[in-house]
């Protein structure tokens, strides 16, 4: 065996320990699954002289899920034998499960996926009271279903209500959380405890069986024809319809799933979610998912857009310059890392309200339960708020974040350098100006670098890295090690104006106005949006951002690249919002939306200024394409530029900074899925009826050619 090996005692306890050679951890591969067959094989012929079992590991975790480099990679021409596969995995952890003898889950480590899959084909599950193991079944989140039984167990076991967000979310826990849902059994302080525990268990319950194979088992708050149970049914697909808009098929198969498998026997169950779990593998929705968020994922943690050469370092005291929403957030980021951080102001009054941001989420996580009063107050001491520049001395790295004024920036950087350690980092926050231009207010261009953090920084993973023209390696590889220290995750890019998010997140709000412009009404083109697969409306979110920020851009535009400037047909919409309606955003309490004190959010009715009567509506799905297209292609573009240089930066940093809909894979790979033939023929129509915007980049034609 090379994945496991099997130990029988003198008591009759075998010992299924995990241990795939040459890998840091245990997945379903296929030797994981031959292994499994044959074991199981030998435990029904010496069955006579067995106790129990236990399944436990050699790696620091249990089990992981399926192997993703074997799933990505199954066409949907070869779907009947992976359903036959699936088939085969699912009969042998059903023969274990109704062996007769006890069999427990000794979870030494996390089990996630389908290694918890085969955790609940155990009569009893312990684990080791580590608060850093997660467990849960979140396939839903790579656009896949629990297929190795995940679906049908935990139905039996938590009931349809219970399994919900457990199935539908992807809902992580750690052992504590477990234990108090009956998804642990029991906890051990360690591993010599947790196989001590086993051992007990099995000799005190030798006629173990799962509750759905016992006489008289009913299914936990009732079938779905059950009139409570029904009601809620009733409306579950319309509420899982408002998430998804139609563009995730996972979650629409797990509900299908959970409600067909509660009405039959176990083995028809587990059949039918073989079947959805097979029409999921297969399809292109889940390749895109698990190709950039799992694997574009670990490639960016592995460090694959740092450059090598360099020692990894970690940072102590760090200062960040402009107390406002984003300087207050960076400092929180550092902070809660255990970093130390001089957070400088004009005045002190506003850099101790910069410090009070800090102040107000851990009051929130105190509530909560999740840090203590004592860790709260230590991790404060770390932020040192001041109007004194001299205070910055001996940081390693000083980060600025004051307002989008190419003069300030200037002032504060030529400040802030002469204080700080002279292997240091200059870094700017700044999201659209480009960084070798404010480089030059420096004497050492070579340590200066772009961070852009996206807000709110307490929440959002991504930070972008730019480098500047004269940014050096050493500097890029500083700053890569310092967004993972944060634990962020860090895309690199090379400079130009708005960098690689900014300017593609320009393109969606601006796409949003031109429609608006075009005479197409308001909610049509927010309802656009989301059925696309973003998270807000463009309308929407440009009031978030504010209208007088998007103006300040567009004079700032206008001003550096004079002649060389394209009007766009948002521009005269953006406007005719601020001069004739003085509407500037939600912060301003009017833009595209009203915002009532004691109501919801909504359209300003004022919009149909911008209508054209007589004129028909466009095609849902043109708006649709429309919106999606001219983020693809700007992302191709920046290809063409030098701006990005790896698809899976593209990819990440579309999911994570810009909203981009997860079920295309990102950006990049949206134009790739789409067909990049396809594509191209899809852009050209675009381009010559709503404008060159939409002409296809080189990198696209490389792509369709190739």
């Amino acid at each position: 065996m090379s994945a496991m090996s099997y130990q029988c005692d003198a008591d009759g306890i075998v010992t299924l320990t995990f241990d795939a050679v040459g890998e840091k951890t245990n997945t379903l591969n296929a030797a994981f699954r031959a292994d499994l067959a044959a074991a199981v094989a030998r435990l029904a012929e010496e069955r006579a002289q067995l106790r129990g079992v236990i399944l436990t590991s050699a790696k620091r975790s249990f089990l992981s899920g399926g192997d993703l480099n074997e799933l990505i990679a199954i066409p949907s021409d070869d779907a009947p034998a992976f359903f036959q596969m699936i088939e085969s995995l699912k009969a042998d952890l059903r023969k274990l499960e109704t062996l007769g003898l006890p069999v427990v889950a000794a979870l030494n480590g996390s089990a996630l996926g389908g290694g918890f899959e085969v955790a609940l084909a155990c009569h009893h599950r312990i684990a080791v009271a580590d608060e850093k193991s997660r467990f849960g079944l979140p396939e839903v989140t790579l656009g896949m279903l629990p297929g190795a039984g995940g679906v049908t167990r935990m139905v039996r076991l938590l009931g349809l209500q219970g399994a919900f967000d457990y199935l539908l979310e992807g809902r992580q826990f750690g052992p504590q959380a477990g234990l108090a849902a009956g998804l642990i059994h029991a906890l051990a302080a360690d591993c010599a405890e947790l196989l001590s525990q086993a051992r007990s268990w099995i000799m005190a319950n030798p006629a173990s069986a799962q509750p759905w194979d016992r006489e008289g088992y009913r299914l936990p708050g009732g079938l779905p024809s059950q009139p409570k149970v029904a009601q809620m049914l009733a409306v579950a697909p319309a509420m899982l319809y408002e998430k998804t808009r139609g563009n995730y098929p996972a979650p629409e198969a797990i509900l299908a799933v959970m409600v067909e498998g509660a009405q039959v026997d176990f083995a028809t169950a587990s059949r039918i979610e073989s079947r959805y779990f097979t029409r999921l593998v297969t399809s292109q929705v889940a390749k895109n998912m698990i190709g950039t968020l799992f694997f574009a994922m670990n490639e960016i943690k592995a460090g694959a857009s740092r450059p090598a050469g360099f020692a990894p370092r970690q940072l102590r005291k760090v200062g960040v310059l402009g107390a406002g929403m984003m300087g207050a957030g960076i400092a929180w980021a550092c902070a809660s890392k255990g970093v130390q951080v001089v957070l400088k102001d004009v005045g002190q009054a506003a850099a101790e309200k910069g410090k009070e941001y800090s102040r107000q989420l851990l009051a929130k996580r105190i509530g909560k339960g999740r840090i203590s009063e004592a860790d709260a107050a230590a991790l404060l001491e770390l932020i040192q708020p001041t109007e004194q520049a001299d205070d910055l001395a001996g940081c390693e790295m000083i980060i600025e974040a004051v307002y989008e004024n190419r003069d300030l920036k200037a002032r504060v950087t030529r400040e802030a350098e002469q204080r700080l350690a002279a292997d240091g980092v200059l870094a700017s926050n700044t999201s659209t100006l480009p960084i070798s231009g404010l480089a030059t207010a420096c004497d050492r261009p070579a340590q200066f670098i772009g961070l852009h953090f996206f807000s709110p920084v307490d929440k959002m993973q991504l930070v972008e890295i730019i480098k500047g023209r004269d940014t050096s390696a050493e500097t890029t590889a500083r700053a890569y090690d310092f967004v993972q220290q944060l634990g962020k995750v860090p895309i690199v890019v090379n400079d130009g104006r708005g960098f690689f998010t900014s300017r593609v997140f320009g393109c969606y709000v601006n796409e949003g106005m031109a429609m608006l412009g075009e005479g197409v009404p308001a909610a049509m083109i927010e309802q656009a949006g989301l059925q696309a697969g973003m998270p807000v409306g463009p309308l929407a979110v440009t009031d978030e951002v504010s209208l007088s920020l998007c103006a300040h851009i567009l004079e700032q535009s206008r001003a550096d690249l004079g002649a060389a400037y394209r009007e766009h047909p948002a521009d005269a919409v953006l406007t005719r919002m601020i001069a004739e309606f003085d509407r500037k955003g939600r912060a301003a309490g009017a833009g595209f939306y009203d915002y009532p004190a004691e109501a919801r959010k909504r359209l300003w009715t004022g919009l149909d200024a911008f209508a054209q009567p007589g004129r028909s509506l466009p095609a849902m799905q043109d708006l649709i394409d429309r919106l999606l297209f001219i983020q693809a292609l700007e992302t191709a573009r920046c290809f063409d530029e030098g701006v990005l240089e790896s698809e899976r930066d593209a990819n990440v940093g579309s999911l994570l900074g810009l909203g981009f809909p997860a079920w295309t894979g990102g950006a990049s790979q949206f134009l790739r899925q789409y067909g990049a033939e396809q594509a191209l023929a899809r852009a050209d129509a675009l381009a010559r009826q709503f404008g060159a915007r939409f002409a296809a980049p080189q990198w696209l034609k490389r792509l369709a050619a190739e």
